[in-house]
């Protein structure tokens, strides 16, 4: 559970980082258009807070934090398959971004993340 939440924190941090850099490049430097620039920048870093509150939700051992860490990496799966459709420099980035997001989906559907979480499965009601 701790490299699940270790993944999900990592990737949130990257979207703040492009975030933070399609920010920075709308504003000092000559994009198509600097208001669509800054709007993805912005789109970025808000869309990180899912992955970070998942992560210091599993850092915690909170159980409504691995829908949203279940979320963001179902999410992450056709943003890793279109950057490998790419022809440029986004391949690498695509092939590490698949790894993180079935590695991260396999740690969060473990059985032994679930017991950690005290999630109970259906028909489970604890009795």
């Amino acid at each position: 559970m701790t490299y699940a939440a270790a993944l999900a924190a990592l990737e949130g941090l990257a979207l703040v980082a492009g975030g933070v850099w399609m920010s920075v490049l709308a504003l000092t430097g000559e994009p198509d258009d600097r208001r669509q620039a800054v709007t993805g920048g912005v789109t970025l870093i808000v869309l990180a807070l899912l992955p970070l509150l998942a992560a210091r939700g599993l850092f915690a051992r909170r159980s409504w934090s691995r829908g949203p860490a279940v979320i963001t990496q179902i999410i992450a799966l056709p943003v890793a398959y279109n950057l490998l459709r790419s022809d440029s420099v986004a391949i690498p980035a695509g092939i590490v971004l698949a790894v993180v997001a079935v590695t991260a989906l396999v740690l969060l559907v473990n059985p032994e993340t679930t017991r950690a979480l005290g999630i109970r499965g259906p028909g489970n009601t604890g009795k």
